[in-house]
């Protein structure tokens, strides 16, 4: 029972361990001065780039799909400290996030446009739970540039 205890101990922290706090905005819009996105938008697209800044939960996968929750929807995943991205038809979509629990976001695109999702982490249960949220161009921006990338399963949905 003790090394069950013990080795729950270590797992947690393993698992959520690390969480740096973000620059200031200022210093964030002079940071990406001159920076440019690995991938614009496609033709007569928009694209969703999806940042995991936080190494909390760094084993877990946070799989990312768009518009429901079926395996042909998925577009990638993210594991701490990396970004994902992929191209939408302009409208309306929901972009979900899975991990112990499934999260939403809502977006509403056009041609040419550049979204940006942060999903957090947090403890769960079992594991790690999620929760996303559209960031501020600059800040997305940011993200990019400091992250990883991460699991692109599709590039365009």
């Amino acid at each position: 029972m003790k090394f069950l205890k013990i080795t729950s101990i270590i797992l947690a922290l393993a698992v959520f361990s690390g969480c740096a706090s973000l620059p200031k905005p200022e210093e964030m819009k002079t940071d990406i001065v001159g920076y440019e996105l690995p991938e614009l938008p496609e033709a007569g697209k928009a694209i969703v780039y999806v940042v995991r800044p936080s190494s909390v939960g760094s084993l877990i996968r946070f799989n990312v799909f768009v518009d429901d929750e079926e395996a042909s929807s998925e577009m990638g995943f993210t594991r701490g400290s990396e970004y994902i991205y992929f191209n939408l038809m302009p409208g309306s979509h929901r972009i979900l996030s899975k991990a112990e629990n499934w999260a939403e976001a809502t977006v509403t695109d056009n041609e040419g446009d550049i979204i940006f999702i942060q999903q957090d982490a947090a403890m769960g249960l079992l594991m790690a739970r999620n929760s996303i949220f559209q960031l501020p161009d600059y800040q997305g921006k940011y993200q990019v540039k400091h992250l990883e990338l991460g699991t692109i399963i599709k590039a365009d949905k």
